[in-house]
């Protein structure tokens, strides 16, 4: 599996098939192990007698001075500690400086464990190496690595902090004590999933002084937008799971004065790293938003460790729901629910990760008797004009002691708060075991402007429990919409309450019948792409012109592979000048165009053939292959020096691109590749913008494999969370699409 963004081949990064893109730098020799999780096989490096051994990339990769770069790798030893380093070099392979070394790791250990470090390359550095090291007790001793990555940190998307903030890879700058505690960095070994590329070797430690509360804070305080909620966590990993460690957002005015602060408490399963949340709305006058972490009631001594910190918009559990993530999802407490009637109590389940649905946590209800109760969330404003339209209410529950039935509906509420009512839906029981996804669909009463989820469960025993997570209630639209967009020629399918971990598959269906598959971010829309949202847009810009269409989307168990299929309404993207037609690049639809045809081509099909004289025979014998697709020129005109910097814009990439003339032209919808252009001046004048240009066509097959180019979630928020000034996205992107798409120089 390729590490997104790794300046490293892939056999580089995995050592599969094996190691030719590394070499022994000190005192070891080099062999290919198996044992790998970045595919089967890792490098061995054996030390040839005691002392430091050393390994290290054959190249260097080309860098840029004063930009930040990262690396990391996963490695294993159950005898000797480790670390990594990065050598910086001129255009000789000169190094600049010394090595760069992470921290070596407090430990050895046999499971593997990420190591890494990260830092700016030093004036005159053009290229960079990676290096391994380990210290060796003798002669012959094994260390063995696999998933190695040099290139630009990998930070989370959408995350306010920067990266030295999120991450301790760098130094410890980016934090600072504020009651009782000390800041260092340490490198335990801790085991991360292979592909978790968002955690490195050195951690944050927080070190408390004296017996008592101890706290460290962000220096970084990113600009928030009142109204917005926000989302924060971190990684913490506590000095024993008895210890009080919480996590905090608070949030500034202007004039840096803190005006609010939501705390949420790790409910420790373990020692180890456990991901805790905290999520609020930005008060009115909030200006900034900062993330704190602290130990309550700590002796002195104890350490609390910290991994990955996070502020981002909070993440949407269901496109439209009026609930906020607190509220929803219970990683902080139960937030504004409440028993209005009956025994039953509720508080958020411990500990951490024992029951959940969606993050760490889950709303535990519990009943000492066999009777109802009637649970209420706090009120929630309602779109605009909500009354008599209809909304959904949906969430997972688990039975995990005893058994219950429910009822299950929305309470509503006008302008001034006057109760207009309870809607609902009672069933028969709640299923014994397991995660169900539960819901009703209700119709708002008129003059309704605020809703509460309500639920009036019923234990059928003593002491029964019962778990409830992501909490959703959303206007219901249709589950699938259609929309042309007539001047990118495009169409834009919007699929909603999609099954979050299925299989997506998207067809295009014509009048005729004809089916093909759709395009999406990574390839084709086949039936293996994985569902990470329950609403995915389409934006189909292959759709054939002034013919009407519509979409068939398969959700796909990723188990038992049971499809569920919804068919879309009919939709036509109209073309008004057959003078004109369109050549589109399928994976970067931005540099599509429109271009006016002065001559379609007159199509050649080659084939070929070796013909054969027999003496004594009349005919030939014509030995042939399959005859090959369409060859011809199309000759076409760009009117101004902007078509002219376009066409040559979307010509440069070289990739097959789809070739889309009027209806009634006598010309199928065909993806082509364009031979050696010819550009021509109409008249011989210098002044004159208009250009003839003469495109030999190649039809080839539509690109399977590839993916419609986007900014993968990535804002403005991120841009300015990496780069302090425009002369750093100058040094880095040579283009704005460089820019949008994070293609970076180097």
């Amino acid at each position: 599996m390729a590490i997104p963004g790794n300046m490293l081949s892939p056999a580089t990064e995995s050592m599969d098939p094996t190691y030719t893109g590394w070499r022994p730098r000190l005192n070891c020799s080099l062999l290919s192990a198996t044992g790998g999780r970045n595919g089967a096989k890792t490098l061995a490096v054996k030390s040839n007698a005691a002392g430091d051994a050393q390994a290290e990339t054959v190249t260097g990769y080309p860098i840029v001075a004063g930009q930040t770069y990262q690396v990391f790798a996963d490695a294993s030893s159950a005898t000797e500690p480790e670390r990594i380093g990065i050598e910086w070099l001129d255009a000789t392979y000169t190094p600049v400086g010394s090595v760069l070394w992470s921290l070596t790791t407090s430990a050895a250990s046999a499971s593997w464990h990420r190591i890494g470090v990260a830092g700016t390359a030093p004036v005159g550095a053009v290229r960079a190496r990676i290096v391994l090291s380990s210290t060796a007790g003798g002669a012959a001793v094994p260390h063995y690595w696999e998933n190695i990555y040099l290139g630009p940190p990998v930070r989370t998307t959408g995350n306010l902090y920067s990266f030295g903030t999120e991450s301790s890879e760098i130094d410890a700058s980016g934090w600072m004590p504020e009651v009782n505690a000390t800041i260092s960095r340490q490198a335990p070994p801790v085991s991360w999933a292979v592909d978790w590329y968002w955690a490195g070797g050195q951690v944050l430690a927080a070190t408390v002084i004296a017996a008592g509360n101890a706290a460290i804070t962000s220096v970084e305080r990113p600009a928030v937008t009142p109204g917005v909620e926000y989302l924060g966590y971190a990684y913490l990993a506590p000095p024993t799971t008895s210890a009080v460690t919480w996590v905090e957002i608070r949030f500034y005015d202007a004039a840096n004065n803190q005006i609010a602060a939501t705390r949420s408490v790790l409910a420790a399963a373990t020692t180890g790293f456990q991901r805790q949340r905290v999520s609020a709305a930005a008060p009115a006058a909030a200006s900034s938003a900062r993330l704190a972490v602290g130990i309550d009631g700590a002796t002195a001594g104890q350490v609390l460790r910290l991994e990955q910190a996070v502020i981002s918009v909070a993440p949407v559990l269901q496109a439209g729901s009026v609930l906020p993530y607190a509220d929803a999802s219970f990683e902080q407490g139960i937030a504004g629910w409440t028993t209005t009637t009956g025994v039953a109590t509720l508080a958020r389940s411990a500990p951490w990760g024992a029951y959940a649905y969606d993050g760490s946590y889950a709303l535990t209800i519990t009943s000492t008797t066999a009777t109802a109760s009637t649970i209420r969330s706090a009120r929630f404003p309602l779109p605009a004009g909500s009354g008599g339209l209809g909304f959904r209410l949906r969430y997972t529950a688990t039975v995990t002691a005893g058994g219950w039935s429910s009822s299950r509906g929305i309470r509503w509420y006008d302008a001034t708060g006057t109760d207009l009512g309870l809607t609902k839906f009672t069933d028969s029981g709640l299923p014994a075991s397991g995660w169900w996804l539960l819901g009703t669909d209700q119709t708002a009463p008129a003059g309704a402007t605020q809703a509460a989820v309500e639920w009036t469960f019923t234990a059928t025993a003593a002491n029964s429990a019962l778990r409830i997570d992501r909490v959703a209630l959303w206007q219901a639209l249709p589950v699938m919409t259609v929309e042309v967009r007539e001047p990118t020629a495009s169409v834009t399918l919007t699929a909603r309450e999609l099954a979050v971990g299925a299989l997506l598959r998207v067809t295009r269906v014509t009048s005729s019948g004809a089916r093909t598959l759709v395009r999406g971010p990574a390839a084709l829309y086949d039936g293996t792409v994985v569902i990470t949202s329950d609403l995915v847009v389409v934006e189909d810009y292959e759709a054939p012109l002034g013919v009407p269409v519509y979409y068939i989307v398969d959700i796909i168990d990723a188990t038992t592979g049971a499809v569920e299929s919804r068919t879309s309404s009919q939709a036509t993207i109209p073309h008004q000048d057959r003078n004109w037609a369109w050549l589109k690049d399928p994976g970067n639809p931005q540099r599509n165009m429109l271009v006016m045809v002065q001559r379609a081509p007159d199509w050649q099909r080659p084939i070929e053939q070796s013909a054969y004289v027999v003496r004594g025979r009349r005919n030939k014998v014509v030995l042939s292959g399959r005859r090959q697709g369409l060859e011809g020129d199309l000759a076409i005109w760009t009117l101004s020096d902007d078509q002219r910097a376009a066409l040559h814009w979307l010509l440069d990439s070289g990739n097959v691109l789809l070739w889309q003339a009027a209806p009634g032209m006598g010309v199928s919808d065909t993806y082509v590749n364009v031979g050696q252009i010819g550009e021509e001046r109409t008249d011989g004048t210098a002044m004159e913008q208009m250009r003839a240009w003469t495109l030999p066509l190649t039809e080839a097959d539509i690109p399977v494999t590839t993916g419609v180019n986007g900014s993968a979630g990535r804002t403005w928020i991120d841009v300015l969370a990496e780069f302090a000034t425009c002369s750093g996205l100058i040094a880095t992107y040579d283009t704005c699409e460089d820019l949008l798409l994070d293609h970076r120089a180097r």
